[in-house]
């Protein structure tokens, strides 16, 4: 069956690559081998910040679905192309799972960011450094706004519910990403990556690369059930200020 047109993907990797029976029995082993000084290694983390996730996406539901609908069918009218993508990241334990976006760019991105870096030195440094840009020919008028406000990600609560993300967490990184993370990579993938968190929160696409790793080092580190409340909370203080967003 082909796929709908209102979805698409990455041409270079296909779904088949990634079956959920590969990791069962090697995932028992990586949660049993996270070190037991961190807080992540507990009930709390593996047991109740579960439940307190699919707790607010089902209260959150009635919401996100109506706006969720308008938002797709305004992408579709402003834009050719499907109104939703799904990106390959890497999940806890570096196992790679499929993020659900809001589409944001032009069909032909690709193409765009190359004529773009090539003829701007500075956007090229600036890539280089963050993997983002603050102008971006990429992105849409629309999806700029989404992006703003973060509500590109509303799709990504499929994965919350499929167990690949959680509400709170590390940014979702992509492949070429993984050097950057260097000797803080393992301890980085113990945790679950999550719609928002310490990053989100903390300046976004304003904070350097190396701030990043640290505030998801910190995540790990220090994690507890009130700091995921008021990560949660502080995220739509930013939501609607649109603070270090583009």
């Amino acid at each position: 069956m082909a796929t709908p047109d209102l979805f698409t993907t990455e041409a270079s990797f296909q779904d088949e690559h990634i079956h959920a029976t590969d990791f069962v029995g090697v995932r028992e082993q990586r949660i049993r081998a996270i070190p037991e000084n961190l807080p992540i290694a507990g009930f709390a983390y593996r047991g109740i910040k579960p439940l307190f996730d699919l707790l607010l996406v089902f209260l959150a539901l009635p919401v996100l679905l109506p706006v969720g609908l308008l938002i797709a069918l305004i992408i579709r009218v402003t834009s050719s192309g499907p109104s939703f993508y799904h990106h390959r990241r890497i999940g806890q334990f570096e196992e790679p799972f499929f993020a659900w976006k809001f589409r944001t760019m032009y069909e032909n991105s690709d193409d765009l960011l190359e004529r773009h870096l090539a003829a701007d030195a500075q956007a090229r440094r600036e890539w280089a450094d963050t993997h983002k840009l603050r102008s971006d020919p990429r992105v849409t008028p629309i999806g700029r706004f989404l992006r703003k406000t973060s509500l590109d990600e509303i799709p990504q609560v499929i994965n919350v519910l499929a167990g690949e993300m959680s509400l709170v967490g590390p940014r979702p990184i992509v492949e070429m990403e993984k050097a950057k993370y260097g000797m803080y990579l393992k301890p980085f993938s113990y945790a679950m990556p999550g719609i928002t968190g310490l990053w989100q929160v903390s300046g976004r696409c304003d904070v350097s690369y190396p701030e990043r790793v640290k505030l998801d080092i910190r995540y790990v580190n220090e994690w507890s059930l009130w700091m995921e409340f008021k990560i949660i909370c502080k995220t739509f203080f930013v939501m609607i200020h649109r603070e270090g967003a583009y």
